[in-house]
Formats: structure tokens, C-alpha cells, sequence
């Protein structure tokens, strides 16, 4: 889980938006973070295909491990 803002501590996985197992490339939008304050999308880090170990609709704290890219 990202820290989107200064005071973020945990935050909510509102969805995929990349199904597991799909090729992304870097700076695809991967998935949309619900915090206190606003709802962001994240992009993809780096190239590769995407394995998902976080449910949609839990709440993660920052720095969590929402999925991996190889």
C-alpha cells in the first residue's frame, strides 16, 4: 500500500484495475486507493505481469503488499 498522503497510515483497495496475470507496462494505472481523504489511482511501477496477493475492498496499511510485478 502507498503512502499517498502525509498523514496516511492505511487505506482502502477500492479495485483492480488490471486483471492478475496480465502484462502491464510501466505507468499503466494498476489499481485505486481509498484513503481519509480522497481516492487516487496508482500505475504500475515497472513492466511485467501482474500477480495480486490483496483483496479488493480491504482495508492495508502503508507499505503492505498489494502484488508483485515479474
Amino acid at each position: 500500500m502507498p503512502k499517498i498522503g502525509f498523514s496516511m497510515t492505511e487505506g482502502v483497495l477500492s479495485e483492480w484495475l488490471i486483471q492478475n496475470g496480465a502484462s502491464v507496462k510501466e505507468g499503466d494505472p494498476l489499481f485505486s486507493v481509498e484513503s481519509d481523504k480522497s481516492t487516487n489511482e496508482v500505475e504500475s511501477p515497472a513492466s511485467g505481469t501482474l500477480t495480486i496477493s490483496a483483496e479488493a475492498g480491504e482495508t492495508y496499511e502503508v507499505g503492505a503488499i498489494l502484488g508483485s510485478i515479474g
